[in-house]
Formats: C-alpha cells, structure tokens, sequence
C-alpha cells in the first residue's frame, strides 16, 4: 500500500507542480500544469486506476481512494473553465498570487524559476483554448466575474515595475533575463489573455441570476461530486441546507446574551446590525491589525501546552497580504509550511481599508488561520515522519477546515478571547459558516440567485456589506467549498462529545486533540473509525490514555513517545 501512497503523491503533484515546489519537493520546479486536453486525460487515466487498485480498510488505503476520487470530481467540475477571479483557485489569478511566493534558494532553483515563467504563455494559451471550448458548449462563468478577472489583470498589467513575478530575488544576470521574458513573453500573454475573457467570454456569461452550477449543462452532478469531495460524507445538498437553517436559528440566543452584556440591546437584529456598522468596530490602521494578529498568535502558543500534547517544531508566521492581492483576497489566510524548511507556515492578513474591516472577528480569525487552528494542524501533520507523505499533506476540506473552525470555539475554552466583544465575532464567524450551508446550496442546487444569497446573508450575519458580497462570489467560483467548514467542525465536536460519554473519566481531552491530529487529515469517517477504536481500547484497557501516545490505527499498536515540540512547551503562561 506504500507503493501506491506514492503513486498517488505523484499524481496530485504532477497535477499541480506549483504546488509541489511550494511544498519544497523537488522536480517539478520548472514546470506549470499543463492544461491540455490529452494531458488531462492522462491524469483523469492514472487517478481511475489508482481508485481501483486502491483495496482495503486501512486508513492509508481510505486516504488514498478519496484523493484519488477528489482528483476526479475535481475535473468533472471545470475549474479551469468556470474560475476566473478568485486569486487563489482562478488558473491565471492564481498564478500571480501563487508563483511570487517561490524561493529559489540555489542556482538549479534560479534556473528553474525562469524556465517556469518560460512556459507561462503556453498555460495561458491552454487556458484560453479550454474555455473556448467549453463556451461553445454553453459553459460559461458569470459574466460579472470575467470582467472583475479582467480588472484584475489591467491592474497587474498597468505596473510593470510592480510585477509581482520580480518579487523572488534572483542574481544580476538572470534577473536580466526574467525581466526580459516579463516584458516580451509572460507580461503580453497575460494581455493577450485578458482581452479574450473580456472580448469573447464575458459578453457569453451567465447573468447574477443563474449563478449555480445547477444552471449549467450537467451542473446537478458536477455539484453532487463537489459535495461528496468536500465534506467527505453522504450528506444530501437537501440535508446541508436545512442543517445550516438550524444552526442559524440555534445562534440566536448565544448572540443575544452576548450582544445583551455588550450593547444592552434585546433583539438579534439589533446585536448584527451593531456589529456590522459600528464604526468604533473597525480598525484604526493596518499597523494594528498586524499587531494584534501576532499578539493574538502568540497568546495561544502560550498556552497551547495545556491543551495540546504534540506541537509542531516550526513557528507561525504573521504577514500582509501582499498588496498586488488584496483586493481580491480573503480577510486571512493561511500558506503551508515547505517540507524543507525554507518557508514557514504563514498566517496571511488583509490589511486593505482597515477602517471598513470588522475589527470583532481578528481573533477568531486568528484561531482559525494560525494557533489552534490551522497551523497547528497542518505543520504538525508535515512533521509526521512516519507516515506515507500523502497522510501528511492530503487535502481533505472538511478535516482542515473542520479543525479551524473548531479551534474558534476551543480557543473560548481555553480561555484566549480577551472579551465580549471578540466573541461576538467568534459567533459572527460561527454564524457565517452556518448560512454557507445555506447559500452554498442554495445557489448551486436550488437555483438561487446572487441577490437572494446576499439578501440572505445580510438577515442571518452579522458580516458586513463588502464581505457579504465578496463571500457569495466566492461561493459563485468555488461550489462546495465552503460547505466544508461547519460540516467538519460538527463531526470534530460529535466525537469529542461521544468520546467523553463512552469514556467517562478516562477520557483526556490533551490525549483526544493528539489523536485525531496524530493521523494527518483523514476523510471525516475514517476519523470516526480513528476515534471509535480508541475508545474502545481505552475501555478494554480501563486506563486513561498517555498525553502525546498516538495509535496506527492500522494494527492498534502505539507509534511511539511523544515528539519534541522546540522549547514551545516551555511557554505555558499567557503573555
């Protein structure tokens, strides 16, 4: 089964080699994803022939047959050909944020970089040819969004010497020559590209009022395989929807008691409506924003030792946004450590029009992006030495996302929001992520249009105007996505909850995190399993288990002492 971990490594990173260099694997630095049509076919060949070979119970088995099932969903779905201004999953978007944040830290790496950028006018041109194609079939994006990719790319294009493909240093003659194939290859491509969206594609696109996948030539199945990537379960888009009616109704009391202690006010309409225009709720500057992130940050490794018996090595780091794109960037997020060292893992913040961002939600943001969330998880599941790489670097949505949001409501048990008003944006976040379930399937399956899903995060959120709309068109590019979030914090909360009962007073929750992030991420059923025969050992054994002691849940047996933590053990007293 090692052998065909590895075989399905390759595959996921000879579909994405920009990936692959961000992670620090060598080989495929001088190289783009080649976006065509045989190519494609190749790679959709050898994921079908891995998922059948792909035999077994074991959860390197699970995780394999689910990356290889998300490899083939995620084609199905044409996210070449329907994403085009998100700057992270939008192919020609994404190349500007993504490939700036490269390192060459030697000469092959230098010599690799140019010869990447080299290639940039062939994967422009591919893209193109892609979506031409797929226009002709009536698949199109929304109109809107092309133009706003077009925006995009004017600004880029309109500040040569702001290029965010200079921003890697390179020595004085291949600087030369990068610059030179900027200003007579890579830099026309991308001119040449941008007048076909906004010639041939944006007067094709679909209006605000057909948004969904659903309004799409096979758009019903696309978005059923999205769903069964994302969440990793057999949920219906029937049963998401009214799960995320529920829990938008359940928040209400908890916004009311807290809002009551903050504003005195009485009713939930009033205690969003205060959140969200409040101008003594924004910040004052992107110098604090910044400042307060790493301070948030460093709260919790304070005391992350408490809840936590493993920890990862590597730091977190905080940074802007870089300012090429903040327009089109999330309020935060979160970039992967490289496996070699070279990079560490980086909490991103959006520091653009600090005076219109809500200043509630920083540290829930935080939580979720940096400690505990996300960078523990995921810089802790790098450094699991001994398990298959695929274990450790998987992408399973609703296990990375499910942690972060649960790490939200686990930093308010561990004590880490300094007041009210910081958990009335725990509860905006909690809130935002309910009404995703909503909105998410109510454009993609149910036919709703882009003024009804703001309408409908406006009345359940307390998120502001501009966040609103940002989130619906994110929703727009990225079907399925966003249902992640509360469907894994939900099963995250479920087995700790269960633990606890069938456990009793065996149950340890330091020894509970360890476990469930001692596996890398895993499809949210193969956790359950995890966590089931854990507890049934524990029962059998009748003793509670040892901080830091992680079972294979292949053969049951303990995988060894608990790692070194780099001296973060040490700083177990809030700052």
């Amino acid at each position: 089964m090692a052998d065909l971990a590895d075989t399905m490594m390759d595959l996921l990173l000879d579909a994405e080699p920009l990936s692959s260099t961000l992670l620090g694997l060598p080989g495929r630095d001088h190289l783009l994803r080649d976006l065509g049509v045989e190519a494609e076919s190749a790679l959709r060949a050898r994921a079908e022939d891995v998922l059948g070979r792909a035999v077994g119970g074991d959860p390197t088995t699970a995780v394999v047959a689910d990356q290889a099932t998300a490899l083939l969903e995620w084609l199905d779905a044409l996210p070449a050909e329907l994403t085009c201004a998100d700057v992270w999953r939008a192919s020609a978007a994404g190349l500007l944020t993504m490939l700036p944040l490269v390192r060459p830290v030697d000469e092959r790496g230098q010599l690799d970089y140019l010869a990447r950028l080299s290639v940039v006018p062939r994967f422009l041109e591919q893209l193109a040819d892609r979506q031409r194609a797929a226009a002709a079939a009536g698949v199109v994006p929304v109109a809107r969004l092309a133009r706003r990719a077009v925006d995009f790319l004017d600004r880029y294009l309109a500040d040569p010497d702001g290029d965010p493909l200079r921003t890697p240093e390179l020595d004085g003659p291949r600087d030369a020559k990068r610059l030179r194939l900027l200003e007579q290859e890579v830099r026309p491509a991308f001119a040449a590209y941008r007048a076909f969206l906004h010639d041939e594609i944006a007067p094709q696109g679909r209006g605000d009022d057909r948004p969904g996948l659903c309004a799409l030539p096979g758009g019903a199945a696309m978005y059923a395989g999205l769903v069964r990537r994302f969440t990793t379960t057999s949920a219906s888009p029937e049963e998401l929807h009214r799960t995320g009616l529920e829990l938008v109704a359940e928040l209400e009391r908890e916004y009311l008691e807290v809002g009551s202690r903050v504003f005195g006010l009485t009713t939930v309409e009033a205690v969003r409506e205060r959140v969200r225009t409040d101008p003594a709720l924004r910040w004052a500057d992107a110098d604090g924003m910044l400042a307060a992130a790493e301070a948030t940050v460093d709260r919790a490794l304070a005391v992350a030792p408490r809840w936590f018996g493993r920890l990862p090595r590597g730091e977190c780091a905080v940074e802007r946004v870089p300012e090429a794109a903040e327009s089109t960037a999330p309020l935060g997020y979160y970039v992967d450590p490289a496996l070699d060292g070279s990079r560490p893992g980086t909490y991103f913040v959006n520091t653009r029009r600090p005076g219109e961002q809500d200043r509630t939600i920083g540290e829930a943001l935080a939580f979720h992006e940096g400690v505990p969330g996300h960078h523990l998880q995921i810089a802790l599941a790098q450094e699991l030495g001994d398990l298959p790489l695929i274990r450790r670097i998987a992408v399973v949505e609703a296990y990375t996302e499910g942690w972060g949001l649960y790490a939200e409501r686990l930093a308010d048990e561990m004590g880490l929001y300094t007041d009210d008003v910081a958990r009335l944006g725990m509860l905006a976040q909690d809130s935002a992520r309910a009404a995703r379930l909503v909105v998410d399937t109510g454009m993609h399956a149910f036919g709703w249009s882009v003024d009804r899903a703001v309408e409908y995060l406006r009345a359940s959120t307390a998120m502001a105007e501009a966040d609103i709309r940002s989130q619906v068109d994110r929703f727009v590019e990225n079907p399925g996505q966003a249902l992640a979030y509360m469907v894994g914090r939900l099963e995250f909360q479920r087995l700790r909850r269960e633990a606890e009962q069938r456990l009793g007073a065996a149950f340890d929750l330091k020894a509970f995190h360890d476990l469930v992030l001692g596996g890398g991420p895993l499809p949210m059923a193969v956790l359950a399993d995890v966590v089931d025969r854990w507890s049934a050992r524990l029962l059998q054994r009748g003793v509670p288990a040892a901080v830091g002691e992680v079972h294979d849940e292949a053969d049951g047996e303990p995988d060894g002492e608990p790692q070194p933590r780099g001296g973060v053990e040490e700083r177990d007293q809030p700052q």
